[in-house]
């Protein structure tokens, strides 16, 4: 039969033979093509096969046949693949070997080679290590938020989610784990097996992970559920000292969200992978959780506070599944979304299980300081940041959107109600599971449950940076508030309540009011109180301003108020009011450690614990630092030997470990590192005289490399002792020993190992060693543009943190501001970041 099309088609065949190539797409994921393949793209798959060899110096090879539907288009097709274009190792489409080309980051079929419809595309390739932090024994990938394509061929974005199929070629004696439950594996070959894992649910590249490894194997049953630990731990004990709660902990998150979602668990196996100095807190792999292990395997003398943070984690993890998993956000510009929720899930789901802790004080400690932190620096940014390039998705992360807003999101649940909020997300999650959504999606289905306007009240909290400042003083007869725009020029107004604590001698008056204009009258039938303090409650988010009364009165007796989130706010509020230079720093000092003898709240105790050693370190001379520290050691071994527990007394002991500096004080340290004494009441685990070991030789001691030789050979667990070996130059009387090491750090494959990394900066950097490190903080800051491409979504801004948070000097000061007017061209969000880490040096800079 006669083909009538056939001059058709070779009529268009012809024309586009003739037609111009287009134009090869830019580096990275740009919004423009990420659009374009959203809108033509659907029903992805992806069959992948990794090789793993055990030596870390052979290269990692691979296939991947990614099956889709694509609409008629006259765009070429272009899968994102970050690795140099030799690793590609062929392409077929739908069987056949097609044309193709490599540009940065890419690679492109062109157009005329596809129709509309159902195709294959199948790659071979060799993917670089960037995501695979490959180890002497194990590999886990990582890919979150754009490096899925530094391992393999992908659509690297959020919303073209796919199913996805591993298949892991490894070693014979090699356990493996994917987001997948295990189908088979086949060990007909005695040298390598090969295993293989079931399809997923639809997920986004980013969630895509594995591993694979010498691992120990854990498994429980709880209420008919099945989970399964992976990990490294040596420590028999330690594993089974903190097996069943790690356990109980996942089994009561998933129930409880399970609960107020509405919706079962959707993602089939549940397992998770206890990762050796894991460089997050915990990744949210649907099916395969990755923890840092020092997170989950607690050391007998852990605190409460230790204790929450762990069920904290677990619950924020364990919420991903829903929030961030099951809906995921269109585009990385709301990224925020899935860390807020998970955050704030967390404190509804761990807070019920410690009775004996005070929520609301922790709910306070563990947000608002750090989200100050950021917002009062002139790098803030807000929580909701565009974005226009995924490549730079890494960047948007930070304690803005893990700790600020979560409080908004508490705010926006008092506004709207705790039912109202919950139907809401119910009615979120189901409208779009396994799918994609906004921030504008969500707000558009909460605003039908409030006559509040919430499109205005998210422009001012979530789509702008820094903090309202709230002063209140007392007028005659009542309380005066006011607020202003702290970063000025845009006269914001930020609509809050605002809880008022007023002291009377021996008695707290609280007052409540809703700020939503430039001022408020809280009338108040009394005569002037001896102190104002505003955002007592802990809700409250702003720089709140002490007057010089209330400052003086709070500094004097802030150690007897009653209610323990009241001394938290308090002692937050004098701190900012050092930073601002209006209260002296050694004047908060001698508070602080009166504080810290009188303080019997575990939280406030260990918040006040970091307030004066960030004090201690960076705010006051070394000739104070060194007149007081007698005192503050004393303070704390005294509050250690009264302290009822292990937990707390090893919160205590860590503080007498990082501030000791009196010549008494560090021979009793050597003794109890040498276990010719033992802290009363507290059992010491391997960590803590890896840290006694380290503090020593940064101290200077005679016998400092000795000390360090004999801690290396007590090390039995094989990466704790990796650890140790790579951080040991930091630690080194030799200077050209450190400089080396630093020297090293230029190279990224020496940097692969980034929580080592920031370790051995941290010592470099100590503020014992500052004025030798101070040539380092230049070439540092030279290579941050290098981290940011480099390394994963937390490194640049910890490693700016590292190189600077010993340094107190101007000329330290004055080197950071010389590197920002040298680089003009600097990437903002990346200005933003060096501005964040600075911040405290520019103030202490300026103040001592």
């Amino acid at each position: 039969m006669r083909n009538s099309t056939l001059p058709a088609l070779l009529a268009l065949v012809l024309a586009a033979c003739s037609a111009p190539e287009p134009e090869p797409p830019a580096a990275g994921v740009p919004l423009a093509l990420a659009e374009s393949r959203a809108a033509t793209i659907r029903d992805v798959r992806y069959e992948a096969r990794f090789d793993l060899p055990a030596e870390r110096a052979e290269p990692v090879t691979g296939e991947v046949s990614v099956h889709f539907t694509r609409a008629e288009s006259d765009e070429p097709l272009v899968l994102d693949f970050r690795a140099p274009a030799d690793h590609v190792l062929g392409v077929q489409l739908d069987g056949d070997s097609v044309a193709y080309t490599v540009p940065e980051d890419h690679v492109v079929i062109p157009a005329r080679a596809l129709a509309a419809g159902e195709h294959v595309v199948t790659v071979r390739f060799r993917s670089t290590d960037a995501a695979l932090n490959r180890q002497d024994g194990f590999l886990y990938a990582l890919f979150v938020p754009d490096r899925a394509s530094t391992a393999m061929p992908v659509f690297e974005q959020p919303d073209l989610k796919a199913r996805v199929s591993l298949t892991l070629s490894v070693p014979s004696h090699w356990t493996a784990l994917a987001n997948g439950a295990l189908v088979a594996r086949d060990s007909s070959d005695r040298a390598r097996h090969v295993v293989r894992f079931a399809e997923t649910q639809p997920i986004s590249t980013y969630l895509v992970s594995f591993a694979a490894g010498e691992l120990q194997v854990e498994t429980a049953q709880r209420g008919g559920r099945s989970f399964t630990m992976y990990h490294r731990e040596t420590d028999a004990a330690k594993v089974a000292r903190n097996r069943d709660a790690i356990f109980d902990l996942h089994a009561t998150a998933l129930d409880w969200l399970e609960d107020y979602t509405a919706i079962d668990y959707p993602f089939g196996q549940f397992a998770f992978f206890a990762v050796p100095a894991f460089q997050f807190g915990g990744m949210e792999h649907p099916g395969a959780i990755w923890y840092r292990a020092e997170s989950l395997f607690l050391d007998a003398s852990a605190s409460r506070a230790q204790e929450l943070g762990r069920a904290s984690l677990i619950a924020h993890e364990t919420a991903h599944m829903w929030f961030g998993d099951l809906v995921t956000m269109r585009w990385f510009n709301d990224v925020w979304m899935k860390e807020v929720f998970a955050n704030f899930m967390a404190a509804k789901i761990a807070g019920p299980a410690f009775p004996d802790l005070n929520l609301p004080l922790r709910f306070f400690q563990a947000h608002h300081p750090t989200a100050y932190g950021v917002d009062r620096t002139a790098g803030a940014n807000p929580i909701r940041q565009p974005l226009e390039n995924l490549r730079d998705a890494g960047s948007l992360y930070g304690a803005i959107i893990y700790q600020k807003a979560p409080v908004v999101m508490q705010q926006l649940e008092q506004l709207i109600g705790e039912t109202a909020l919950r139907d809401g997300l119910r009615t979120y999650l189901d409208r779009f599971r396994f799918g994609n959504a906004t921030w504008p999606d969500l707000i558009a289905i909460l605003d039908e449950a409030t006559p509040d306007d919430l499109a205005a009240w998210s422009r001012v909290w979530v789509e702008e940076p820094g903090r309202p400042r709230i002063s209140a003083r007392w007028a005659d007869s009542g309380v005066v508030i006011t607020q202003d725009d702290e970063r000025g020029g845009r006269s914001l107004r930020w609509s809050q309540p605002v809880v008022l604590a007023l002291g009377f001698g021996d008695t707290v008056h609280v007052e409540r009011v809703t700020l939503r204009d430039d001022a408020a009258f809280v009338p108040v039938a009394s005569a002037a109180p001896d102190f104002v303090l505003a955002g007592a409650d802990g809700v409250g988010y702003a720089r709140f301003v002490l007057d010089s009364s209330s400052r003086e009165a709070l500094r004097r007796g802030v150690h007897a108020l009653d209610d323990p989130v009241h001394r938290a706010v308090a002692w937050q509020a004098l701190y900012e009011e050092v930073l601002d230079d209006s209260l002296a720093a050694h004047a908060f000092l001698d508070a602080a450690i009166e504080g810290v003898g009188r303080e019997r709240d575990e939280l406030v105790a260990q918040q006040l614990l970091g307030l004066a050693r960030g004090v201690y370190w960076r705010f006051v001379s070394d000739s104070v630092r060194r007149a007081v520290a007698p005192t503050f050691e004393a303070t704390l071994w005294r509050a250690l030997d009264e302290a009822p527990t292990p937990g707390r007394k090893g919160a205590y002991f860590g503080a007498i470990t990082a501030v000791t500096l009196s010549p008494d004080g560090v021979a009793r340290l050597e003794r109890i590192w040498r276990r010719a004494e033992t802290p009363r009441g507290l059992p010491l685990a391997e960590q803590q005289y890896v840290s006694l070991a380290e503090a020593l030789a940064l101290r200077g001691v005679s016998n400092a490399d000795a000390i360090l030789t004999e801690q290396e050979a007590r090390i039995t667990n094989p990466d704790r002792l990796a650890r140790f070996r790579f951080v040991r130059p930091a630690f080194a009387e030799d200077t050209a020993a450190r400089a080396a090491l630093f020297r090293s750090f230029a190279d990224v494959e020496n940097r692969r190992r980034e929580s080592w990394v920031l370790d051995a900066m941290g010592a470099m950097h100590h503020p014992l060693r500052a004025a030798e490190s101070r040539a380092m903080v230049r070439p540092a800051l030279d290579l941050v543009e290098e981290i940011q491409r480099t390394g994963d979504i937390f490194f640049p801004l910890r490693w700016l943190n590292a190189t600077l948070d010993g340094h107190a000097s101007a000329e330290a000061a004055e080197t950071v501001r010389a590197f920002l007017e040298a680089n003009p061209n600097l990437p903002p969000r990346l200005r933003g970041k060096v501005l964040q880490a600075a911040d405290d040096l520019f103030r202490a800079a300026e103040t001592r």
